[in-house]
């Protein structure tokens, strides 16, 4: 199994920007999907964007589209977000989460991920 650690989480004012990282450790990350989910106070946990295990196809959500972008690097076991003209309405917690790739596509449902990381807080300002 995998073991995921968030990271780069803070504070930003409205229109900054934050990259987010996911250290994974134990069996090759290259094994994995990844995505990352959010949750805010009060709300339920939403899908945000998702890569596969190769990073070949990629998959967000639309109120994030042309803002966030996700990656990984392999090489390095570990993935990214990278947010731009970030929102207060983006404020939450951010997940990342993987998934055994072998025989399955990229999911974009959290309930079919079975690692997950702590979580790591973004405040978005206005």
């Amino acid at each position: 199994q995998v073991q995921l650690v968030e990271s780069g989480g803070g504070l930003v004012q409205a229109g900054g920007s934050l990259r987010l990282s996911c250290a994974a450790s134990g069996r090759a990350f290259s094994m994995y999907h990844m995505a990352w989910f959010r949750q805010a106070p009060g709300k339920e946990r939403e899908f945000v964007a998702a890569i596969t295990w190769n990073g070949a196809i990629t998959n967000s959500a639309d109120s994030v589209k042309g803002r966030f972008t996700i990656s990984r690097d392999n090489a390095k076991n570990t993935g990214y977000l990278q947010m731009n003209s970030l929102k207060p309405e983006d404020t939450a917690v951010y997940y990342c989460a993987a998934e055994n790739r072998v025989g399955r596509a990229l999911p974009l449902d959290s309930n079919n991920y079975h690692y997950w990381g702590q979580g790591t807080q973004v405040t978005v300002s206005s």
